[in-house]
């Protein structure tokens, strides 16, 4: 059923139905749901009529209520064909546009909408025929690519085209089946010339081709991905269930998650996360069985477990540090108060950086595990590196990972072990680094030994910064002359001399004793230790500044005494000075005793040694010659020069000394040291040969109750020596009560403990003249001359005040 919009006549007023999303065209045949109260009134009254009515579209759709001001004037007349009512309250109607009209003005609003409209005539416009065909081809030719392109329109329009000549009816038909916009179809409908309106169809369509062109190519794009990635999917499945068959898990992708999480939480600083996760990167585009994945796998490994921002909180109690260095080690009270002074500056200011010890001195005294209760004490964690023998600037610094086997430095290592960046950690033996083709390591050790570069040590095998200011450096060393002075000046050299015989019989009955008792089985029931049982075995059985062969004896003892109780021939043991020699034999070291007299070319000399100090007897005899000079006992270069020097003085003041002027075209001079199988070198010998010759020279004996140290210069000048407590203490042990030393050395006798300074006369010497006027003895039997007279006769200078 269709009307002819010429025949049909149009009444003056229509009732009116605003619709919301749609524009309604002439000859357009169309389902409207009505569910607005007022228009359903309005479709009633249209339908008690003559079923016309007058469509017009609201400009906001989202109006419940529209007034007249927000409907469109410019409408279509359409014939209700049909009209069904729904169950939920609404009406369903079948509509059929018939003509344009424009709305002329509003009879009533309420309750329903009436207006007055006027048809518009377009009778008036001429299309001239080439253009209306070319309008339409366009137009045809525009639908047929939309369709191409996939949009759902009805093929049958294209045959419905065909029979259309008129350029508005096309603009009209492509408009209501293309389903433009509101806006955009209202224009075409309100526009009167059929060639203009044509002319905006086309527009249209060839913007919504443009737009299907970008939909297709987007969708062909997203396609072809898709389908490779299906295609990877399907292929690692694939694998998956190959490897799953085969009974090999592919995890590396949980692998690498797990990795990821591990570097994020690792607390690593900005610029070190960021070469881990690009290091990250490059590993997972690697295949897994490739040489360099399991080098970079390795890398990560190592980055991921360093304590990066780990540390251990300090024990900032100083009393109970203080208690737990005095319960592990006997005096050492220099180190114990440096450790005590960094824990309260560590109370009063929390950056501080940690300092660089080094404990300097001989074997056995403590120095290596002093640092171990030092972490004990701060509560942190304790790790020694042991650097006798390293000779590879590697490892120290770390390999490059070119190498196959690269690994980290030590300091590395040692950070990984302890997990935490603050640990204390001992660098054993740093005299002992050596150095060759591979590089200098102590060269290396100058970055992490200060404390204002290692903050960003950078290790060959890491390349990235780590902070190693927070750690508690300690090395340990028996010879500072072995030491690079450019490594020297950045420790703090603590200077831990060896233990006096009474320090011995005190650690030894504190800790030595009952370790060794508790490591060999046997109790305190089995053996007792006497004081004199002790000294004995420290002066016959050890010859040491430390302990360790101390604390074997010991152990030694409690074996023998563990067998005994063992095989049941003594339940109990007394160590005293009567059953040592029993247990471990007779004395390995016998003292030299004091000299028994005075006697001429024989006299005491003091030297310092690894093991302590010692008593040298330094012997001077002449013989038919002509003034030459032999030494014996194996002296080193410097010995030997003091020797010399010692003779030039000899030769230079014979006059003044009362030498004869002839001895030296009589007589050759021999210079012995006993105990040659000991090496012997140094210049404190230098007063103690001077004095033997001069003696030997003049036939004046030298006191046997004087021990001397100090070198000589050819003026005569007594200069300062080192080791003046331990030289000081062996006189001591060897009843030796009084000591010359250099002027200069005054300064060191306050390291002697006041209860054995108190026992001896400390003799002062600033040239050789002070040292005869003290050492010669005037009173022995036999003697000749006396060194030191002057023809002028002047008295020589008097001695120096004891100290």
């Amino acid at each position: 059923m269709s009307f002819d919009e010429k025949v049909l006549e149009i009444p003056q007023t229509l009732p009116m139905l605003p619709v919301r999303d749609i524009v309604v065209f002439p000859y357009m045949i169309i389902p409207l749901f009505v569910g607005r109260e007022a228009s359903i009134r309005s479709v009633e009254e249209a339908l008690a009529k003559n079923r016309l009515i007058f469509l017009a579209s609201q400009k906001d759709i989202n109006e419940e209520n529209p007034s007249p001001e927000s409907i469109y004037t410019v409408g279509t007349v359409a014939m209700i064909m049909r009209m069904r009512k729904l169950s939920d309250g609404r009406v369903k109607i079948l509509i059929q546009g018939v003509a344009k009209a424009r709305v002329k003005n509003y009879v009533k609003t309420a309750p329903s909408f009436e207006v007055a409209c006027e048809k518009i005539d377009e009778s008036q416009f001429q299309v001239p025929p080439s253009d209306s065909e070319a309008l339409i081809r366009t137009a045809k030719e525009h639908i047929e690519r939309v369709i191409a392109l996939g949009r759902p329109l009805s093929p049958d329009i294209l045959l419905v085209l065909d029979d259309v000549t008129d350029p508005g009816r096309v603009a009209d038909l492509v408009a209501s089946n293309l389903g433009v916009k509101v806006q955009d179809a209202q224009k075409v409908l309100e526009t009167s010339d059929p060639k203009e309106r044509l002319k905006i169809v086309n527009e249209l369509l060839a913007a919504e081709i443009e737009v299907m062109q970008m939909q297709a190519k987007i969708r062909n794009n997203a396609k072809d991905e898709m389908s490779k990635t299906q295609r990877e999917y399907f292929l690692r499945e694939q694998m998956k269930a190959i490897k799953n068959e085969l009974g090999e898990q592919d995890s590396k992708s949980e692998e690498m998650e797990e990795l990821r999480e591990k570097i994020i939480n690792a607390g690593m600083p900005p610029q070190v996360e960021t070469e881990a996760l690009k290091q990250m990167a490059r590993l997972e585009r690697m295949h897994p069985d490739a040489s360099e994945a399991t080098m970079v796998r390795t890398y990560l490994d190592w980055m991921v477990d360093l304590p990066w921002s780990k540390k251990t909180d300090d024990v900032l109690d100083l009393r109970k540090a203080k208690e737990i260095l005095d319960d592990d080690h006997y005096d050492l009270q220099k180190a114990k108060d440096r450790v005590l002074e960094f824990l309260a500056v560590r109370k009063l200011k929390q950056s501080i950086k940690g300092p660089i010890l080094c404990f300097a001195g001989p074997p056995g005294v403590g120095k290596t595990s002093l640092g171990r209760s030092i972490a004990k004490s701060m509560g942190r964690e304790y790790f020694r590196i042991a650097l006798g023998g390293v000779k590879d600037e590697a490892e120290i610094r770390g390999h490059r990972r070119t190498y196959v086997g690269a690994m980290p430095g030590k300091i590395i290592q040692a950070l990984r072990q302890s997990k935490t960046n603050n640990p204390v950690i001992v660098l054993d033996e740093v005299d002992k680094l050596g150095s060759d083709f591979r590089g200098d390591p102590s060269a290396a050790m100058l970055e992490v030994l200060d404390p204002e570069q290692n903050a960003t040590f950078r290790d060959n095998y890491l390349n990235v910064d780590f902070d190693l200011s927070n750690v508690l450096f300690i090395a340990t060393a028996n010879v500072l002359e072995n030491i690079p002075p450019a490594l020297r000046d950045r420790m703090e050299i603590i200077n831990i001399p060896g233990y006096t015989e009474n320090d011995k019989l005190l650690i030894t009955k504190k800790h030595l004793i009952n370790r060794q008792i508790e490591a060999n089985g046997i109790t305190n029931e089995n053996i007792a230790f006497t004081d004199e049982g002790i000294r004995y075995l420290i002066g016959g059985y050890t010859r040491e500044a430390g302990l360790r062969n101390l604390e074997r004896e010991v152990g030694s003892i409690c074996r023998k005494v563990a067998k005994l109780v063992v095989m049941n021939e003594s339940k109990f043991v007394e160590v005293n000075a009567t059953t040592v020699p029993e247990l471990l034999g007779p004395p390995r070291f016998l003292r030299d005793d004091k000299l028994p007299d005075s006697q001429v070319g024989i006299i005491q000399g003091l030297a310092w040694t690894q093991a302590g100090g010692e008593v040298l007897h330094v012997e001077a005899l002449k013989m038919k010659g002509k003034g030459g000079l032999m030494l014996t006992g194996q002296l080193g270069d410097v010995m030997k020069e003091s020797a010399h020097a010692a003779m030039s003085y000899t030769k230079a003041h014979m006059e003044e000394l009362g030498i004869p002027a002839d001895f030296f075209e009589k007589y050759d001079i021999h210079v012995h040291l006993p105990a040659g199988a000991i090496p012997k070198d140094g210049p404190s010998a230098g007063i103690t040969l001077t004095t033997a010759l001069v003696s030997l020279m003049t036939d004046t004996p030298v006191r046997h109750d004087i021990a001397m140290t100090g070198e000589v210069t050819l003026q005569g000048r007594v200069l300062p020596v080192g080791g003046i407590r331990e030289k000081c203490l062996a006189a001591l042990n060897q009843g030796i009560t009084n000591v010359i030393i250099p002027f200069a050395n005054a300064k060191d006798l306050s390291d002697i403990p006041k209860q054995f300074k108190d026992k001896m006369n400390f003799i002062l010497a600033e040239n050789l003249d002070e040292v005869f006027a003290v050492a010669f003895d005037k009173n022995a039997k036999g003697v000749k001359k006396t060194p030191g007279g002057k023809k002028d006769g002047k008295k020589p200078k008097a001695p120096a005040a004891a100290a």
